[in-house]
């Protein structure tokens, strides 16, 4: 099993941006899929990226394209969020995923972080 701790998030205003970082331990980090979700008050918790091991393949829900982007480094067990242009509809706890595995999916992630609170104050 992997555990999953996020950092970074916080209060910026519309159009900042925010580093989010998500450090993996437990046992290696290679062969999971790494993904960010995030809830919203009142909402369900949807799929923000996805990345693979190799970080060969990147998926993004249409809403962060364009101002989001996932990277990861293996060397450190650590997956990064770099939003930018971010909107008050950003705001929500964003969660680390990770599934073992190298198929690039949006869904049946296995591990969970604690998630960070991000707010973007209009």
């Amino acid at each position: 099993q992997v555990q999953l701790v996020e950092s970074g998030g916080g209060l910026v205003q519309a159009g900042g941006s925010l580093r989010l970082s998500c450090a993996a331990s437990g046992r290696t980090f290679s062969g999971y899929v790494m993904g960010w979700f995030r809830q919203a008050p009142g909402k369900e918790r949807e799929f923000v990226a996805a990345i693979t091991w190799s970080a060969g393949r990147i998926d993004y829900t249409d809403s962060v394209k364009g101002r989001f982007t996932i990277s990861r480094d293996n060397a450190e067990n650590t997956v990064y969020l770099q939003m930018n242009s971010l909107k008050p509809e950003d705001t929500a706890v964003y969660y680390c995923a990770a599934k073992l595995g190298t198929a690039l999916v949006r869904t049946r992630y296995t591990n969970w972080g604690q998630g960070t609170q991000v707010t973007v104050s209009s």
